[in-house]
């Protein structure tokens, strides 16, 4: 039986191959982990973002009715029926005074108690349900008021079994109070938001259970195993009153959507209730990005092993043509045919890193899109809840038998729908993957209009303004319209990004006549780039910006797409500080020739 031969007396060939594969497996290991951290530290920054965004709604939900029970308690029919509880008159006079109230402010309820905790009067006096009579002494909202003066709860209401927000508010001297005013806000808008827009989202109690969710098998169930304590205090305040929250199971471990993906949590506190506000966001694509980089560090590193093994193998033919003159015109022969092998390899391998580009060129405008997504989602957003307004109201007018408002909020729906497809349409037209075609006639005005449109959102947030040049009849220039779109749209947003924090400021862009073609110029006012730094800025993943929030192949790609073109991209420092980005695209030749002559 033989032996296996030892790693020193292996062929060289066979060496050389090992070390390839070794490095491109640390290589592809490198790119993972880099990839995995990238991906990661963009997730977290989107988690931000929507902690931000949610505490904003949140807030503006809870605060619009801040002052409605010290108002309410102001009222002289409010004050005429603490002062005598038993006038009917008196107490018919304030039922309906909070009934008006409840229908013009849009809460749910609205009721007075006296300094007992007994209700006096009531929005819904004349519904099933109704708050007359009962005694709510027991709630921490009313305890609050009595002793601080206001307060705030939310509870599952032990009369309607509806949940909702209770705002409360003491009302006559602190030393001789004669009641307290409560106002019950519906936070089921809030949540219906979330559910249709399949936010991962929730907030807890101070004692850490769900009350508001966009995932249904969130609700109702503790973040964490609870305490005996808090147990008792919820039975006593009877807040979830017909709940079992003792016995749901806590959301510890992983916590997974309502289809059992993995989410990545991120939580803030929200005074001044000590609510927690829960945000989640899929994991799953942190990892196949990570293993997607990984790969393409693999290709790249065989494809790199093969072109040194070719190497090798032309010096190693060399040496043997120098000592085998004998055999010379046989191995010409062989050369030759190892020759148009090889050509037809390198073909090959020039269409794959064609292809490779153009995948780079996608990545290049969904990482753009990424990094306008928050004020893309909110700019959506807007008009949805818009929407729901506008269609609530045309129902209400249709069922009052109002057919001309019914019609105008029809008509104002239209428009908010309008306006989204506008924006979905250019999205997905940016967004989708072009192939390399011959280039025609650009309207180059009417791509700077396109970009605009795209970066609008991202405008607004950054709180940059862009001023576009009027209109003018200039000749079209030669290329593709979807990429040179990409061109605009990452110049633009380079100079916006470059220009925002240094207070109100607006970028200019403008297009003029330049030598045998059309100069697109980009005024910022940001830092400026340095001159030693005007061609490094260019190359592939180089970037200032900071971790995560570009790949570093936004200018590299744009002046690829202009080499392509014909075109050329160069930088100068702009007098009063920033930068001219100018663009020199040529004419088409069809309306080169119509110039010529």
């Amino acid at each position: 039986m033989s032996r296996p031969l030892p790693f020193a007396s292996l062929p060289r060939p066979a060496l050389l191959i090992a070390g390839l594969l070794a490095m491109t497996a640390l290589l592809s290991a490198a790119a993972f982990a880099l990839a995995q951290y990238t991906a990661s530290a963009r997730l977290e920054a989107e988690l931000r973002d929507r902690l931000t965004v949610t505490r904003h709604s949140v807030v503006t939900e809870i605060e619009r009715f801040r002052y409605l029970p010290a108002v309410v308690g102001q009222d002289a029919r409010v004050r005429a029926l603490l002062a005598d509880p038993g006038n009917a008159a008196a107490a018919d006079a304030a039922n309906a005074y909070l009934q008006t109230v409840r229908d013009l402010s849009g809460v749910d309820e609205l009721y007075v108690t006296d300094a007992q905790g007994l209700t006096v009067a009531a929005s819904n006096w004349n519904q099933p349900g109704s708050f007359l009579g009962h005694s709510y002494a027991f709630r921490p909202y009313f305890q609050g008021a009595m002793l601080e003066g206001a307060a705030r709860y939310y509870a599952v209401g032990v009369t309607t079994g509806k949940p909702g927000y209770f705002l409360s508010a003491r009302l006559g001297p602190a030393i001789a109070p004669t009641g307290v005013a409560v106002v019950k806000v519906d936070m089921a808008t809030l949540e219906g938001t979330w559910v249709r827009a399949n936010e991962h989202v929730a907030l807890a109690d101070p004692d850490g259970v769900i009350f508001l969710s966009g995932l249904r098998n969130w609700k109702y169930r503790p973040l964490e195993p609870l305490a005996a304590p808090a147990l008792e205090r919820m039975l006593a305040e009877r807040r979830y009153d017909g709940l079992d929250i003792a016995a749901a199971e806590p959301l510890t471990g992983a916590i997974t959507s309502d289809t059992r993906e993995p989410l990545r949590i991120a939580r803030a506190a929200l005074e001044p209730d000590g609510w927690q506000i829960v945000v989640g966001l899929p994991s799953a694509p942190v990892l196949r990005s990570a293993w997607q980089v990984a790969g393409l560090a693999a290709l790249a590193g065989l494809l790199a092993s093969v072109g040194a093994l070719i190497l090798w193998q032309r010096r190693q033919l060399i040496r043997l043509k120098l000592n085998q003159n004998a055999v010379l015109e046989r191995r010409v022969a062989e050369r030759t045919v190892e020759l148009a092998h090889e050509i037809e390899e390198r073909r090959r391998a020039e269409d794959e890193l064609r292809q490779t580009h153009e995948s780079l060129v996608h990545a290049a405008k969904l990482a753009v899109l990424g990094r306008m997504s928050a004020a893309i989602v909110h700019e959506v957003s807007q008009p949805l809840s818009a929407l729901d307004n506008t269609l609530a109201a045309a129902e209400l007018h249709l069922s009052r038998g109002d057919t001309e408002r019914a019609a105008n909020s029809l008509g104002s729906a239209r428009g908010l729908l309008r306006r989204m497809q506008t924006m979905v349409r250019h999205l997905k037209t940016f967004g989708a993957k072009q192939k390399l075609t011959p280039p025609e006639p650009v309207d180059m005005a009417a791509v700077l209009a396109a970009s605009a449109e795209i970066l609008e959102p991202r405008l607004r947030e950054l709180g940059v303004g862009l001023a576009l040049p009027a209109p003018a009849s200039l000749p079209p220039v030669s290329g593709n319209p979807v990429r040179l779109e990409q061109v605009a749209t990452n110049l633009l947003l380079n100079a916006a990004e470059a220009s925002a924090g240094t207070g109100p400021v607006t970028i200019t862009a403008a297009l003029d006549r330049h030598a045998n073609g059309l100069r697109l110029t980009i005024a910022d006012r940001g830092p400026g780039i340095p001159e030693d730094m005007r061609e490094k800025v260019m190359e592939p993943f180089f970037t200032t910006r900071v971790t995560g929030e570009g790949l570093g192949l936004g200018l590299s790609i744009v002046r690829t797409i202009l080499e392509q073109t014909g075109g050329t991209l160069t930088f100068a420092p702009r007098p009063g500080g920033g930068t001219l980005t100018l663009v020199d695209l040529p004419l088409h030749p069809a309306a080169a020739s119509k110039a010529a002559r």
